[in-house]
């Protein structure tokens, strides 16, 4: 991958961990690395959503060693809509990028999504070969043409954990989920207002320790629940100014 110039970006990166303890130290060292390689200003922060392992503990002393590094823990779980609100509110920086914290994303590959800023307000990857079973990823397409019928967006990957905001969205837009819907709420509020969205290949890894828990069944049936309270709310509020969205090859 080729070396960019660095850019002056004020930059937050964020990940939600739960029970991420074999993935919470290597994901934070590789933010550093790639923000201490693409950016001036940055902060790293590790959103601990109520752990019953030592994920809280790793946080808190990575936090110790390495100045840039915060650490925030919900106590007890918010599910993972409360952990990306947590940090979303808790970015102090122009722009905010999370990710998710079982390390199956490249940081470094930040340096094709951060260019793009300076065209589109929103940054949002799209997974290249997901690594996830069959049915994970039939469900997924099958979720995103819902949402992108109902909210009419153009999103290729709703729910990929690579995006990058600026983080003025979040003073002006409300969040209420708290469960797998929150991806889909923000962006069809920015939609909603007027946001630009550019869309990006990034690449994805298997998970090498830890276990997914966004198929399980009750956080699917919540997210159904969600999902068409917020068409409700959203049509109350409907704006729809001109937007824009457009997708880079991969």
């Amino acid at each position: 991958m080729a070396t960019i110039n660095r850019k002056p970006i004020s930059l937050s990166v964020f990940f939600p961990c739960y029970n991420e303890e074999a993935n919470v130290e290597r994901t934070t060292l590789s933010a550093i690395k790639a923000c201490e390689r693409l950016v001036d200003d940055y902060e790293v922060i590790i959103v601990n959503d109520g752990s019953r392992d030592r994920t809280g503990e790793i946080a808190d002393r990575l936090a110790s060693e390495h100045p840039c590094v915060r650490a925030v823990h919900n106590n007890p779980n918010l599910g993972y809509g409360g952990a990306l609100q947590r940090g979303f509110r808790e970015s102090t920086k122009e722009y905010v990028f999370y990710t998710d914290g079982d390390g199956q994303f490249d940081l470094d590959e930040l340096e094709i999504v951060l260019p793009m800023i300076a065209e589109f307000d929103i940054v949002s990857g799209y997974r290249i070969n997901r690594q996830d079973p069959f049915m994970r990823k039939l469900n997924a397409k099958a979720w995103g043409t819902l949402v992108n019928m109902i909210f009419r967006m153009g999103i290729r990957d709703v729910d990929c954990a690579f995006k990058v905001y600026p983080r003025r969205l979040f003073d002006e837009i409300e969040m209420c989920s708290m469960g797998a819907l929150i991806d889909t709420e923000i962006l069809a509020r920015a939609t909603n207002a007027g946001y630009s969205i550019g869309q990006v290949g990034v690449h994805h890894y298997e998970r090498t320790a830890g276990e997914q828990t966004g198929a399980n069944l009750k956080v699917i049936l919540k997210a159904f629940r969600e999902l068409f309270q917020l068409r409700g709310r959203i049509r109350k509020t409907q704006k729809r100014p001109s937007s824009r969205t457009m997708t880079l090859a991969a």
